[in-house]
């Protein structure tokens, strides 16, 4: 509860920043930088990747911190340099950036290796996430059949919860070999979704290549989790005469790959939203520079800003839930779908491939 109050009081800070800009009688500099005030590029900057790492700026200077440039070139070898040389268009050693793409001046082939803001922010998320659970396997050791203390606590509620109403309900009996996927997956998402929300962090779950490869990882683990019941059930669907099967075989395929599409297009579009929405108010108090202006666009704000606390766990739950069904339905066995164990519901039946 606390952290959710520092994280609420850190919010309301980051978005009452523009309103202290703002200044009712403007100057002609003013004026004139009203006028190149682009919305869009702001936004565009924003949510996505860069090689620095920019926390906020002032009238007369900015916090930067700049990231190290790793390039390779055929033929020329290594080239290891801060990104400070190449900021504000500048050109460095025969490199320069166009829209944060590392490019080499001669046009020659350049494989960029850098430490880039979301690159250095999944390797802080990741060192915390080890030090978070180290804590707490740590206290599971020290007190194993006692009540939790501290941390432990607050964890084991969400800890059993995806065990017991997402593994054990979705995958069936097999749940126990498919935890630690499924628990790294869901606090790996929520911890960035949140991290994404604080002043100055970088927009990791709302880039597409994240979440193309948590997507990509639970394709890898369905297949080669998935039984000759699975298979078959994609070259030989139950019920299906034989003539129709060569237009079934390939809409059973595509389902195989559009589930994980789903997964990575849901998460990038829901986290790339919010963040959009919350600039795009901030950036109306830039825009009309009123001061009826800005009271509105900070509460709507800070309102939008409120609710992605819900969708950040809601994401990384339905991204859970999601993988755990694709992953039920993969390692069920005949006697299991008659059942209705594993990959499905009551209500449902649970060889729901493709469907």
């Amino acid at each position: 509860m606390l952290l959710m109050k520092r994280l609420l009081i850190a919010l309301f800070c980051i978005l009452s920043l523009p309103v202290f800009a703002n200044e009712p009688a403007a100057t002609q500099a003013e004026a004139t930088e009203q006028e190149a005030f682009n919305p869009g590029e702001m936004i565009l900057h924003h949510i996505g990747d860069s090689h620095e790492w920019h926390w906020f700026s002032t009238d007369n200077d900015h916090l930067t911190t700049y990231l190290p440039i790793i390039a390779y070139q055929p033929g020329k070898g290594l080239s290891v340099f801060s990104s400070k040389h190449v900021a504000e268009g500048e050109s460095y050693n025969g490199f320069k950036l166009e829209h944060e793409h590392l490019v080499a001046e001669d046009g020659s082939k350049v494989y960029d290796f850098s430490l880039t803001k979301n690159a250095f922010a999944l390797l802080l998320s990741s060192i915390m996430m080890l030090v978070v659970f180290s804590i707490v396997a740590s206290g599971y050791k020290k007190r194993r059949g006692s009540a939790p203390k501290g941390i432990q606590s607050f964890f084991e509620v969400i800890i059993v919860f995806i065990r017991d109403e997402v593994a054990k309900k979705s995958i069936g009996p097999k749940y126990e070999r498919y935890m630690p996927y499924l628990l790294t997956v869901f606090f790996f998402i929520w911890f960035n979704n949140l991290l994404g929300l604080t002043p100055g962090a970088a927009n990791l779950t709302g880039n597409i290549a994240v979440t193309l490869t948590l997507a990509m990882l639970t394709l890898l683990v369905t297949l080669f989790s998935s039984n000759k019941y699975y298979w078959s059930h994609i070259f030989a669907t139950p019920g299906v005469p034989m003539w129709l099967r060569p237009i079934m075989i390939p809409v059973e395929l595509i389902g195989v790959v559009t589930k994980p599409f789903s997964l990575m297009v849901r998460l990038f579009a829901n986290i790339t939203a919010g963040h959009i929405v919350i600039l795009s108010f901030i950036s109306l108090i830039f825009i009309f520079r009123s001061i009826y202006v800005a009271p509105v666009s900070l509460a709507f704000g800070l309102f939008i800003n409120v609710l992605e606390l819900l969708v950040a766990i809601l994401q990384a739950y339905i991204f859970t839930l999601l993988t755990a069904m694709y992953i039920g339905g993969a390692v069920e066995e005949h006697h299991d779908a008659d059942l209705q164990i594993g990959g499905g519901d009551a209500a449902t039946p649970a060889h729901s491939h493709g469907h």
